[in-house]
C-alpha cells in the first residue's frame, strides 16, 4: 500500500509539472485572436475577446485560473468550437481513440511476442534473420509514410480497404497497422534479447537436463522470467500507441483525440490543447502504474525488493 501511495503522489506531482509546461507552450504558439476573429475584425472586437477570455491578464494569473478550474473539473471552453466544454469534447472524441490503440495494441503482442520469441530460440538461423530485417525496417520508416504507402496500396491501389473516415470495422485496420509498426519491432527485439538471455541462464539449462520437453522450458520457464523486461516496455507501448496516434488520426482523418489536438493547435484553441495533454498524460501515467502493478505478478521477487 505504501508503494502504490508514493507511486499515486509521484504521478500527481509530474501532473503538475506538466500542466505547467503544457500552458506555457501552448500559449508560446501565438494569440487565438489572430486565429479566431476575422481579419477585419474592429479593436473594440479584440478588445472584448481578450477580456472575454482572460487574456489581459498575467501569465500567471492565468495559470492559476486554469489549474483552479481544472481541479474542479472545468478546463474551459473551446474558442474553436463555441459552446463546448474543453475537456468534455475531447472525452467524447477519446472511445474513437482507444478503439484504434487497442487494436494496435493487440496486433503489436501477437506479432511481437511470437516473433521475438522464435528469433530467440532459432538464433542464427533465418527466422532470426527475417525477424531483425523486419525490426530494423519498422524501426526505420516513419509511421505516417507508412500510413501513406498502406493507403496507396490497399485502398487506391487494390480497393480493398477505404482510404479514411470511421464507421465499420474495416475503416480501423488501415491505422492500427500503421501505429503498431513501430511497435511490434521494438517489442519484438525487446522479447528476443531478453529471451536470449534467460535461455543462456543455469537453471534453464538443468531443466533440460532433467528432460523437461523444450515446450515447458520456452513456454514455462523461460517466457515467465523474460517477460518482466517486454512488460516494462509494454507501459511505454500502451501509453506511446494512445499518444502517437495524433500524426495516423490525422492522415486516416480518424475523428479521435490526436485528430482534435491538431485542429485545436491550428487553431490555438488553448482550453482544448490543455484538455488533450493532460487527458494523455493521465493514460500514461495509468498505464505505467498498472505495468508497476504487474511486476509482483510476473515475478515475486520484486515484492520484496
Amino acid at each position: 500500500m505504501l508503494y502504490l501511495t508514493r507511486r499515486i503522489a509521484s504521478s500527481l506531482f509530474a501532473l503538475l509539472v506538466i500542466s505547467v509546461i503544457v500552458f506555457l507552450l501552448s500559449h508560446l504558439s501565438g494569440s487565438p485572436v489572430d486565429a479566431l476573429l476575422p481579419d477585419d475584425a474592429t479593436q473594440e472586437q479584440v478588445d472584448s475577446f481578450i477580456r472575454e477570455w482572460g487574456l489581459d491578464k498575467p501569465l500567471w494569473q492565468q495559470y492559476l485560473t486554469f489549474l483552479g478550474n481544472a481541479l474542479q473539473g472545468d478546463f474551459g471552453t473551446s474558442l474553436k468550437w463555441p459552446g463546448e466544454d474543453a475537456m468534455g469534447f475531447v472525452l467524447d472524441r477519446m472511445p474513437a481513440t482507444l478503439k484504434l490503440g487497442g487494436l494496435a495494441i493487440l496486433i503489436s503482442v501477437v506479432i511481437a511476442l511470437p516473433l521475438g520469441i522464435a528469433a530467440a530460440v532459432y538464433k542464427g538461423s533465418p527466422i532470426d534473420s527475417l525477424a531483425q530485417v523486419f525490426a530494423l525496417l519498422g524501426q526505420s520508416m516513419p509511421n505516417f509514410w507508412l500510413g501513406i504507402i498502406l493507403i496507396w496500396v490497399f485502398s487506391v491501389w487494390l480497393g480493398w480497404l477505404p482510404t479514411s473516415g470511421t464507421g465499420t470495422f474495416a475503416h480501423s485496420i488501415l491505422p492500427a497497422i500503421a501505429i503498431a509498426w513501430f511497435q511490434v519491432s521494438a517489442l519484438a527485439r525487446l522479447t528476443r534479447s531478453s529471451m536470449l538471455e534467460v535461455l543462456d541462464a543455469e537453471y534453464i539449462k538443468l531443466a533440460r537436463v532433467k528432460g523437461v520437453s523444450e515446450t515447458q522450458v520456452i513456454w514455462k520457464h523461460a517466457l515467465r522470467n523474460a517477460a518482466v523486461v517486454p512488460l516494462t516496455y509494454f507501459g511505454i507501448l500502451a501509453a506511446s500507441i494512445l499518444t502517437g496516434s495524433v500524426v495516423i488520426e490525422t492522415v486516416f482523418s480518424w475523428p479521435g483525440m490526436g485528430w482534435v489536438a491538431i485542429e485545436a493547435i491550428r487553431g490555438r484553441d488553448f482550453p482544448v490543447v490543455q484538455a488533450v495533454i493532460i487527458a494523455y498524460a493521465v493514460i500514461y501515467m495509468l498505464s505505467n502504474l498498472v505495468v508497476d502493478l504487474l511486476y509482483v505478478v510476473v515475478d515475486p521477487r520484486i515484492r520484496h525488493g
